[in-house]
């Protein structure tokens, strides 16, 4: 979703007057359809395989919700394809979306300085400035919870819990503020 506000942010400041001839209803409905099918296809292996594994340790999970990492631990079965599909999943996806948001952002960043007037460079530039704080409020405590889980394991459960909670809770209630 990120990636495709970043294209948008992209198409409004580069392409003003062409913006709703290139950024159709259908057009957006196939950017929604690309975003449900990669993540579907993603997500859909380590979900099956939770289905077979054997469970033999307290069915109690450490957090409010369920928790890719928090049922790895319930298991007593080989749990490796799912532990290092889950890692390469995180990094790949996030470093492969940051990356095409970020070459987004520089593309922008040319466009907007080869602007004329100093007030339509900063009018451009305020557009784009609560969607990069909104895509740091996602991905920097998502990147911690992970952080977390995989080389935390020495530190307090309570430690576990509020970052878990802070990955749920912190960007939508601070998307509001941002936008506003």
């Amino acid at each position: 979703v990120f990636l495709a506000m970043a294209f948008d942010r992209f198409t409004a400041i580069c392409n003003p007057l062409r913006y709703t001839s290139i950024l159709t209803n259908a057009r957006i409905v196939k950017i929604g359809l690309g975003i449900l099918v990669r993540s579907f296809m993603f997500i859909i292996a380590p979900i099956i395989r939770l289905k077979f594994f054997h469970y033999c340790h307290l069915h109690v999970l450490s957090h409010s919700f369920c928790l890719h990492q928090d049922l790895l631990r319930l298991a007593c079965s080989d749990i490796r394809f799912n532990s290092f599909y889950a890692l390469a999943l995180v990094i790949c996806t996030l470093l492969f979306d940051s990356m095409l948001i970020l070459v987004s952002y520089i593309l922008i960043l040319y466009s907007v300085l080869a602007i004329a007037s100093r007030e339509e460079r900063i009018k451009s530039l305020q557009t784009c400035v609560s969607h990069i704080c909104a895509v740091l409020v996602f991905y920097i405590p998502i990147i911690g919870l992970t952080m977390v889980h995989r080389f935390g394991k020495h530190l307090s459960p309570v430690i576990h819990v509020l970052m878990g909670n802070i990955y749920i809770i912190f960007p939508p209630l601070i998307n509001p503020l941002i936008y506003s």
